[in-house]
């Protein structure tokens, strides 16, 4: 399924919903998809590449004990990854994802194990895991785009 992503970009804007993304497994590929739409800027706000650890404490404030604690790839992390990008950008609304797309992974953190993350300001954030399986690195990555998208999306009617 492929979010419509320009009418996300206008029911937002008519909200007077701002977004940012932080994400760590897609790269950078869902601020892309918002941005492809004529007149995002008056939506999203910025994106956070956040591929190691150190840009995760660093850019989003995500701490050291929850990685320890936890590892990169889990619900603990996306909630303050989410968090972060909220606070640090001062949006209404931010989704992260953090995973493995793959090739790898291992018997507890299997290739295609995605962590997802959506906050509101005022709000907690909201966390759920996803195993899309080893689907292939490409297609993990357009299957995370797609549902982080789908949460904006939900999150926005």
């Amino acid at each position: 399924m492929t979010i419509d992503t320009a009418e996300l970009i206008a029911h937002a804007s008519a909200a007077g919903i701002t977004i940012a993304t932080a994400e760590s497994c897609t790269g950078g590929m869902i601020a892309a998809a918002l941005t492809e739409v004529p007149g995002s800027s008056a939506v999203v706000d910025c994106g956070f590449v956040t591929y190691s650890n150190t840009a995760k404490m660093r850019m989003l404030g995500v701490r050291a004990e929850t990685l320890e604690a936890h590892g990169a790839v889990s619900e603990q992390v996306a909630a303050e990854m989410a968090a972060g990008a909220l606070a640090h950008a001062g949006v209404t609304l931010a989704v992260s994802v953090t995973g493995i797309a793959g090739p790898g992974g291992s018997e507890f953190k299997p290739e295609g194990r995605v962590c997802f993350g959506l906050c509101r300001a005022g709000q907690p954030p909201v966390t759920e895991t996803l195993e899309f399986g080893a689907i292939g690195r490409a297609n993990v990555r357009s299957a995370t785009r797609e549902h982080a998208l789908a949460l904006l999306r939900q999150a926005i009617s």
